[in-house]
């Protein structure tokens, strides 16, 4: 199946999935808890919240609960290609989050107005339908000396990457590559790794943290 059909299948499934892990959530409790969450995140890889201050900061692929809503002492644009699908979730309410420009888009389709010093990408490249570009958009919208911060899930076998690719075993996932293939998509950006952190252990997957930082200037930006 082409990735384009598949991206198309894997955001039906993925609306449906918030829609459902969501509905017997309270709205107020699981805001504590997300931002709870968010915030241990940030102490895990060494970006305390206590030094994001003051930045212009971008969330990518933000969904109904992104890392926007621990960021108040910024100034944070977000998107998501399903922003206002996620309207109809009571535990999403973008009034909240007065501090954050909320926008409906694709990372492909996306252009920065300005340079970010902090773009995050957490949970999200993996689900877009160009991979490649999508890497480009984000390398482009960060300044020189900015950081990144991208998140995934990376195979830990060959074999049952491949065949998640032919299956799909993992529909919500447009694509499936290990960790090695996700350092190359950056050093193909002229992006430098700063450091990687395995947050959760499993057998086809391990979560890790990438963080990355721009020390070049691409294409004049």
């Amino acid at each position: 199946m082409e990735v384009s059909k598949k991206w198309k299948i894997a955001q039906r499934l993925e609306l449906y999935w918030w829609k459902r892990y969501l509905s017997k959530k309270s709205p107020i409790d699981y805001l504590i808890w997300k931002k709870q969450y968010w915030l241990s995140f940030l102490e895990k890889i060494s970006l305390p919240i206590s030094t994001i201050k003051n930045k212009r900061i971008l969330d990518a692929g933000c969904g109904p609960a992104g890392i926007n809503i621990v960021l108040e002492n910024n100034i944070v644009d977000a998107f998501d290609p399903l922003i206002e699908s996620y309207k109809v979730l009571p535990h999403f309410n973008p009034e909240q989050f007065p501090y954050v420009q909320f926008q409906k888009s694709t990372i492909e389709a996306f252009s920065a107005i300005e340079q970010y010093d902090l773009i995050f990408c957490l949970n999200a490249i993996n689900h877009v339908s160009d991979i490649h570009k999508s890497y480009h958009i984000l390398s482009e919208s960060l300044k020189v000396g900015g950081t990144m911060v991208i998140s995934i899930d990376a195979h830990n076998h060959n074999f049952f990457k491949h065949l998640f690719r032919l299956i799909p075993g993992d529909a919500l996932h447009p694509h499936q590559y290990d960790l090695a293939e996700y350092r190359k998509f950056i050093e193909n950006e002229k992006l430098e790794i700063v450091a990687e952190y395995n947050l959760d252990k499993g057998f086809f997957f391990d979560y890790w943290a990438m963080v990355v930082t721009k020390k070049i200037a691409i294409n004049g930006l």
